[in-house]
């Protein structure tokens, strides 16, 4: 910071100085604060390649729009598989105007930076082998989420992004809502 005061000091020209401002104001990592929920599926069936979700699935499904329904959640993004969007359907049907938007699983870097550009809260729904990584990109110090097991379906990872660009991650459980 003083070697930036030094600099607009020895500016002679004060449209260069508020030049410099504001250059240096856009630069900084600022970003809209809010609130990303991050899943893995809920129960799936256990027979065929994109399976639909079970009886328990379709229940936590809906308890998670229970939880979601006053988060005030502006995008749901799932992986293009029946079972991570009949986890979001239940949020998205209880709220009008919502809908699912697809993401490829495979380009976690475009995800991130879709969900730290977009403007307000977000639901994302994925998989066991893959939420983790979405949940770590906002890990800033500490220990990263490990991959989660194929019976793992309780947990929702809260990231916090706030307005100076600094992230945390949560992970809880169902029943801490």
């Amino acid at each position: 910071m003083m070697n930036m005061i030094k600099i607009l000091k020895s500016l002679s020209h004060p449209i260069m100085a508020l030049f410099l401002i504001v250059f240096f104001q856009f630069c900084s990592p600022k970003q809209e604060p809010k609130t990303i929920y991050l899943v893995r599926h809920a129960e799936k069936q256990l027979v065929g390649d994109d399976p639909e979700l079970s009886v328990a699935g379709s229940a936590r499904a809906r308890k998670l729009a229970q939880i979601l329904a006053d988060q005030e959640i502006e995008h749901v993004f799932s992986t293009d598989f029946i079972r991570t969007k009949a986890t979001a359907q239940p949020l998205v049907d209880a709220q009008p105007g919502l809908s699912i938007e697809p993401y490829d699983v495979k380009k976690h870097d475009d995800l991130v930076k879709e969900l730290r550009n977009r403007k307000g809260n977000a639901l994302v729904v994925g998989h066991s082998n893959t939420i983790h990584h979405v949940a770590n990109y906002f890990v800033e110090s500490g220990d990263k989420f490990p991959e989660l097991e194929d019976i793992e379906y309780d947990f929702i990872f809260v990231v916090t992004l706030e307005k100076d660009g600094r992230s945390r991650v949560e992970r809880k459980v169902y029943k801490d809502f």
